[in-house]
């Protein structure tokens, strides 16, 4: 947010420079993001007297003699400004000056007339009728006729000042405004806060008092009206447009401009309502109807649910609360009276409100941070303080508050000076304990080590007592009196990588071996993703983690899978021309203990893979499996897919270890691919692959200790079974039935497969080549066979299989 220099100054008397004050900033917890020196591109620009005017004939131009005060009585400056005359006070940048926008001004000679500089228009000099009246106008700017030559121009038009440009923590809503900023800048400098004037005197001769309900206190905890009537539009003051002008806000009307002013100055947004264009001269707060319609002030007309919150007179909603007024009910020129509409709203609803609807406005902002009941009250006879301030309006004797119990104190907490020291690891001395609290507004007993505390009505942030109060005090004592020691707690240990750790650090290498990249990806993502791979409505992993308070529309749950995640990665790859890869990722998946959610989820950690580009298919897939078993002491098995909707049922597969599937890969199925946002030409021509396996339930199986097996000294024997299946039948059945009847089975591949008049109908034939390694003694001929016999014995009686 920008907080102008003189801005602040109205509030404390701060008697350091801006620079200081930055710094001062910083050291509490606020980021200046930028600190704008208005005058820092404005150099030798002066306040000159126009004593001499001679029209050029000819021309359109005009030489002058300008009196500049120490710089020179006498100087000659030529300019067609038409309204320039004798006695004229304006802007004069003289020889080597330099205007806004990096602009050098030099001597040179026009038209024949030499020329030492140039007088200047407000628009030259950035300014605009907000920031100085009478900038705008065709010509030279008419300087005031007290000002004296030679003065640096800065001063007189008001650009000696600063911008501070403060990024302000979504914990500190409190100091999203001017006056939030100012009390910062007080207890810094140890000076008190000038509050800003509230008082009002009403009319007695008004017997109105808005009539005003809340139907949804849920939602508006608190919601302030008060009326003003006989209202006389007119422009604001000066003072009042070069304030909003600074902070990038366009004076309109005095009424409009005070609504704008209060909602920088203090933090509160705040609407006027025409109140002879409200139904029954009444105000509902409630929730809007299913397909409720509305026009705001900007004419777009929105379609409303119950989770939107409207303002409403008698029979229609006029605002959508926190966001927008409606058009139907807006102030202009005829307006005689109206409502002046100050409420705190939750910010979680507004946030939902604006994001989902697309509009995002000032006021939505503030309110989406957070407003305290505090600054309602206190904006409410701000305003009211103006109106009668400016002379734009008669106040009504009484207004109307409407409070769901909204807290009239601040919160109370015993807190003690020692635990205070032990959080911060350093003594800080009790004296300037209580000061800080003070000068930040707490009120503070002391009883020896325990202080009572109670904090400012506007400090909705402190919550948990002595962390929250350690937290102030540290800011304001400084940072730079913490000094290194260990927690109360501490102890010594001889560090490194728990065996978890070491076994996820080695997983990770292993994963990198087989040419894949590591990628990292967010722990949200959306229905709309698990919809996306085809997860069933009532599959396991639509029991997920909803967000509350979602960043955005795309990130509303916490995932289940990987899946998703990794498949959006290639996607992006994939759009960007990086058209092929490996990728891999091993994270956490969220599962909940019960619904709705009270406790913290089950973290379970998978890891997910994928290929994709020329060359890579389905044998990629299982050989990275295949690395991972080898580098983990597993054995892997596979058979057909099931329950992997997002895979193509005919080239995929479940990895099976000590019995238990433990994840599944293969390619994305068509359907999937089909989906995707990709050219028609890579989706022709690409082949995704995708696996993900449940690391947890994997890790489980990980042997206790890897023991080295040496090779055996004596020779494998090699041997090759032709064997007639079914058509169904499946190669990693038939695998796993070989190394079943026979311990000595160290591998058993696939190399080859026939179908045809050989062969009968609905029946393949499947050709294996087998090895067979020996333990302590070289196998012979009749082990060979023995062993062959067992092995077509079991695949005939599990199968059906026989040798061809």
């Amino acid at each position: 947010m920008k907080v102008p220099f003189s801005w602040l100054k109205e509030y404390v008397d701060i008697d350091i420079t801006a620079e200081e004050l930055e710094k001062r900033l910083f050291g509490c917890g606020f980021e200046v993001e930028e600190l704008i020196d208005l005058s820092a591109e404005i150099d030798k620009v002066v306040v000159g007297v126009v004593t001499v005017c001679e029209p050029i004939e000819g021309t359109h131009l005009t030489k002058c003699k300008i009196d500049c005060g120490s710089y020179g009585k006498d100087i000659q400056i030529a300019t067609h400004a038409p309204n320039v005359y004798v006695g004229m006070h304006t802007a004069a940048a003289l020889d080597g000056s330099t205007l806004p926008g990096g602009v050098k001004i030099k001597a040179k000679p026009l038209r024949g007339v030499d020329s030492f500089g140039m007088m200047c228009s407000g628009e030259e000099l950035g300014l605009n009728d907000d920031l100085f009246p009478g900038s705008e106008v065709y010509g030279l700017i008419d300087l005031p006729k007290d000002t004296e030559p030679g003065t640096d121009i800065c001063k007189v038009v008001g650009l000696d000042d600063y911008i501070f440009d403060i990024s302000v923590t979504a914990n500190r809503p409190d100091c999203q405004s001017v006056l939030g900023i100012a009390r910062e800048v007080a207890a810094i400098l140890g000076k008190p806060v000038k509050m800003p004037s509230l008082d009002y005197t009403v009319s007695g001769d008004i017997d109105f008092k808005a009539n005003i309900t809340v139907e949804a206190p849920d939602l508006c905890p608190r919601y302030i009206g008060h009326t003003v009537h006989d209202i006389k539009f007119e422009q604001s003051p000066a003072w009042m447009r070069r304030y909003l002008a600074l902070c990038g806000i366009r004076g309109i009307s005095n009424i409009v401009d005070i609504t704008n002013f209060i909602m920088l100055e203090l933090g509160q947004p705040m609407h006027a309502f025409d109140l002879d264009l409200l139904e029954e001269k009444r105000i509902v707060v409630r929730r809007a109807g299913e397909g409720e319609k509305i026009t705001t002030l900007d004419t777009k007309e929105f379609t409303l649910n119950p989770n939107n919150l409207v303002i409403c007179d008698g029979k229609k909603p006029v605002a959508l609360a926190g966001v927008m007024g409606g058009l139907n009910s807006g102030i202009n020129e005829n307006t005689k009276n109206l409502l002046f509409e100050s409420a705190k709203f939750m910010r979680d609803n507004i946030r939902k409100t604006a994001r989902s609807l697309g509009q995002n406005t000032d006021a939505s902002s503030f309110y989406e941070k957070g407003i305290s009941e505090y600054t309602t009250e206190l904006a409410i006879k701000r305003a009211l303080h103006l109106i009668q301030e400016l002379g734009c309006g008669r106040i009504a004797p009484e207004g109307c508050d409407v409070s769901a119990g909204a807290p009239r104190t601040g919160k109370n907490f015993d807190v003690k000076i020692s635990d205070i020291s032990d959080i911060l690891g350093i003594e800080v001395p009790a004296a300037d304990i209580v000061r800080i609290l003070k000068s930040l507004c707490f009120e503070v007993t002391e009883n020896g080590d325990v202080l009572n505390v109670t904090a400012p009505r506007w400090r909705e942030d402190i919550e948990i007592g002595t962390p929250d109060i350690a937290e102030e005090i540290i800011r304001e004592y400084g940072y730079e009196h913490v000094t290194p020691t260990f927690l109360k707690d501490a102890a010594v240990t001889s560090g490194g990588l728990t065996a978890e750790q070491q076994t996820r650090g080695k997983m990770k290498r292993v994963m990198c071996g087989l040419g894949c990249y590591e990628v990292s990806t967010l722990g949200f993502y959306s229905d709309a993703d698990l919809d996306l791979v085809r997860i069933a409505p009532d599959a396991p992993e639509r029991n997920v983690i909803r967000l509350i308070n979602p960043i955005s529309a795309n990130l509303t749950i916490m995932r289940s899978i990987l899946v998703p995640s990794l498949l959006n990665v290639v996607v992006n790859n994939i759009k960007r021309g990086n058209m092929e890869g490996r990728i891999f990722e091993l994270s956490n998946t969220y599962v909940p203990k019960q619904q709705p959610v009270a406790e913290l989820p089950d973290e379970v950690p998978h890891l997910c893979f994928a290929a994709f580009g020329d060359g890579e298919d389905f044998f990629t897939m299982k050989g990275i499996t295949e690395g991972i078993a080898d580098a983990f002491g597993l054995t892997f098995d596979y058979r057909r897919a099931e329950n992997a909707p997002y895979l193509h049922p005919g080239i995929s597969a479940d990895i099976i270890c000590c019995g238990k599937k433990i994840g599944s890969f293969g390619k994305l199925a068509n359907e999937v691919l089909g989906t995707l946002d990709l050219v028609k030409d890579s989706r022709d021509s690409f082949s995704i692959f995708l696996g993900e396996i449940d690391y947890k339930a994997m890790s489980e199986l990980f042997p206790a200790v890897m023991r080295y097996k040496p090779i055996s000294e004596n020779p494998s024997v090699l041997r090759d079974l032709a064997l007639v299946a079914d058509e169904s039948t499946l190669c990693g059945d038939i695998v796993s039935e070989i190394k079943a009847a026979c311990s000595f089975v160290h591998s058993a591949e696939l190399f080859d497969i026939y179908r045809g008049g050989q062969v009968a109908e609905g029946r393949k034939s499947m050709a294996f080549k087998i090895e067979f390694v020996p333990e302590d003694k070289a196998l012979t001929q009749d082990d060979i066979n023995k062993f062959v016999e067992n092995i077509l014995t079991r695949l005939k009686e599990k199968l059906g299989i026989e040798i061809r």
